[in-house]
């Protein structure tokens, strides 16, 4: 019998209650059609959550419950609040799954998985983008073909500031010139983390199928393959430890 997939889809939410264009594109916000597509895959159970719901949304037992947390974010990183950063970050560390997409680059949770700054170059001017499809035999990447194209989007450009990936999947051209690292793969703790550069609320992104095709392979290859619980404790020892000629104090010093 196989396990649905808990996804929880987190959005600020923002944007699209203050500017026009974004409301028109998405009025029930990006975490809405984001979660509808997802939903359809049959294997997902979709949740979605908020900056502005109680607890950002994310409570112990909305957390306890996600196998895979994705994350929009971009004009409010910095009223996420510390100590529901620290739980997120505590479930992934023992096996919850993330999936940070377009400028929850500088969200607090990223930056906090990353231990870098995570900046660099933008400009939206509307620009051709298109994503290179560098490991075609990566989990991820299946079905996408050779690349994919937008005609218009947000430019981010290097140098993106973030730990070599573990494994690195797309990399965009953009028609003004630059290139970025736009599909990132990591592992922290035991849990797995992808960075997906598409998704400028003033472009209708996540209505792309190849965009939500990435998304869904990610939700499946970042979910949980174990679930162990963070801890530092205090253990016996499994076997029986001889007896010392000399007496050695708990902190390993040779007592007179």
């Amino acid at each position: 019998m196989n396990t649905k997939i808990n996804v929880t889809v987190w959005n600020e939410f923002r944007h699209e209650k203050s500017n026009e264009a974004v409301k028109k594109l998405y009025p029930n916000g990006m975490h809405a059609v984001i979660a509808a597509a997802l939903g359809k895959t049959g294997d997902m159970n979709l949740h979605t959550a908020t900056l502005d719901e109680p607890e950002h949304g994310l409570t112990d037992d909305v957390i306890n419950k996600t196998d895979v947390l994705i994350w929009w974010g971009h004009i409010a990183h910095g009223e996420v609040k510390d100590e529901i950063v620290k739980k997120v970050q505590k479930r992934i560390l023992e096996g919850m799954g993330l999936i940070v997409l377009h400028s929850g680059h500088f969200s607090k949770i990223f930056r906090t998985m990353l231990g870098t700054n995570c900046s660099l170059k933008w400009r939206e001017v509307a620009e051709k983008e298109r994503l290179w499809n560098i490991e075609p035999g990566h989990p991820i990447t299946q079905g996408i073909g050779k690349y994919i194209e937008l005609p218009n989007a947000e430019m981010y450009g290097e140098r993106f500031d973030i730990p070599t990936p573990d494994k690195l999947i797309f990399v965009s051209w953009f028609e003004g010139g630059e290139v970025f690292r736009s599909g990132c793969c990591w592992e922290r703790g035991h849990g797995r983390i992808f960075y997906f550069r598409p998704g400028h609320e003033t472009y209708p992104i996540f209505y792309n199928e190849a965009i939500i095709k990435v998304i869904t392979n990610a939700v499946r290859w970042a979910k949980p393959r174990v679930m162990i619980q963070d801890d530092c404790p205090n253990v016996e020892p499994l076997e029986k430890i001889s007896e010392k000629d000399v007496d050695f104090g708990s902190a390993g010093i040779l007592q007179n």
